[in-house]
């Protein structure tokens, strides 16, 4: 039966452009709220700016994100980045990158050194003797569900094999394996097209555009920015690393720290569970700074904070710097250390975005760069369940000799719960870490 009321067309007024001050309070609240690793972040942003504000429009968030895929670092974060600038320039860009990680530097300080001070106290080792199931099933999930996505042609399976069997049998680089996936693409991506295919990133919403901020135009590029903006980031980038090293010394851990995570900032495209393989490669495994254990629990706080998930490389940072003071205080020598490692995975990201924010709309020209990306992603797959293997192994087998078999039957429980009940991350890290405690305080 039909309806006879008459049907109402309801015309959307085009909002007005937010005040930076308006701006500010928003990136405020989201640092604080953006949980859920970085696809929950992006769905937080998507909600806000565009469904919610309509400070930007569908489309224009879609290029923006697909813009900081490609980019080494955390694409949450980024994003956060770009859509700061794009609304308030360089000092909205600043402000909105800046506010999204700095809640969680001072909740995982604290976390740190609780976990360094406390690991004596039966409680707290509890917790994080928990947190190590927990993660173990994480990063699995996070295998199955990249790869779900990622893998969507036999090539790509292919790339993944390779790189599993090339780090985890070869201890081949993951910075060579990276360069040789993005080459292939590059190449796949012209003469193979349907091999590699061009990820378009996430797909729209289904959420029909709503009028809009009516935004200025953005500045173009041009040669004189961009000496500004790499003379600018490159000194801010540096010079407190260069200065740690005339004041502790070039051999101290804080600027060999400085050195190596430079180097990741640089190199790790696909956000936090790239940079892990990476990180416990070489940090882990040939620089002997911090123990797998270590390095797992640092994921599971990083997990429980908001911001993004590359914080862990800060928690890594702390431990290292504590366990090798030099002539410092343990706490004051890691405090340094964490600091140090968070400014430079963290600026460098701002030096990407600013450098490359004009050319957002023109990346649907630029087919190669994705299918490159799309090599990459496929790459990171088999990175990341060599990751899973190891941390499985390593957290199985404490000692030679014997298997741990709360951590077995926890880890299986946890993965079940994640997948099957989909249960969130932190109420199974919560879950997990309880259960620690009572087996701590039980046997």
């Amino acid at each position: 039966m039909k309806s006879n009321t008459p049907e109402i067309l309801i015309t959307q007024a085009i909002p007005a452009m937010p005040t930076f001050t308006e701006a500010l309070r928003f990136w405020w609240k989201l640092g604080w709220i953006s949980f859920g690793g970085p696809a929950g972040q992006i769905a937080i942003m998507h909600k806000e700016i565009v469904e919610r504000r309509r400070w930007l429009s569908e489309d224009h968030f879609l290029h923006a994100l697909n813009f900081c895929m490609l980019l080494p670092g955390p694409e949450a974060q980024q994003l956060a980045t770009y859509l700061g600038w794009r609304l308030h320039g360089a000092r909205g860009g600043i402000a909105a990158g800046v506010l999204f990680v700095l809640p969680s530097v001072f909740i995982l300080l604290g976390l740190s050194w609780l976990y360094m001070a406390g690991n004596e106290i039966t409680w707290i080792n509890g917790i994080f003797y928990g947190l190590i199931p927990a993660v173990m099933a994480i990063v699995a999930s996070a295998v199955k569900r990249i790869g779900s996505k990622a893998l969507k042609s036999a090539s790509l399976w292919v790339l993944a094999g390779s790189s599993f069997v090339a780090i985890f049998f070869f201890q081949i680089s993951f910075v060579a394996i990276i360069l040789t996936a993005a080459l292939a693409g590059y190449l796949g991506g012209k003469w193979f097209p349907k091999q590699f295919p061009a990820g378009k990133g996430h797909g729209k919403s289904g959420v029909e555009d709503a009028p809009c901020v009516v935004l200025p135009p953005s500045p173009p590029a041009s040669v004189g920015r961009t000496v500004l903006i790499l003379a600018v980031c490159l000194t801010l980038w540096w010079l407190p690393v260069l200065g740690v090293g005339l004041l502790l010394g070039w051999k101290s851990i804080q600027f060999q720290e400085g050195l190596f995570f430079s180097k990741a900032a640089l190199v790790t495209i696909g956000g936090a569970y790239a940079v892990l393989p990476y990180v416990s490669q070489m940090a882990v495994q040939k620089l002997s700074w911090l123990s797998q254990r270590q390095m797992m629990a640092g994921l599971g706080l990083a997990e429980t904070t908001p911001g993004p998930l590359i914080m862990v490389l800060q928690f890594v940072g702390f431990v290292a710097a504590w366990q090798q003071p030099g002539n410092l205080r343990p706490l004051m020598a890691a405090t340094l250390g964490a600091l140090v490692t968070t400014w430079v995975t963290f600026l460098p990201c701002f030096l990407f975005v600013l450098l490359g924010a004009p050319h957002v709309e023109g990346l649907r020209q630029r087919p190669a760069l994705a299918s490159a990306l799309t090599a990459i992603t496929a790459a990171v797959v088999g990175v990341i369940l060599n990751l899973a293997i190891w941390f499985a192994w390593n957290a199985l087998r404490p000692t030679e000799r014997t298997i741990d078999y709360f951590v077995g039957v926890l880890a299986i429980g946890a993965w079940v719960a994640m997948e099957r009940f989909k249960i969130g991350v932190i109420p199974t890290l919560a879950t997990c870490a309880l259960l620690g405690v009572i087996w701590k305080l039980a046997f």
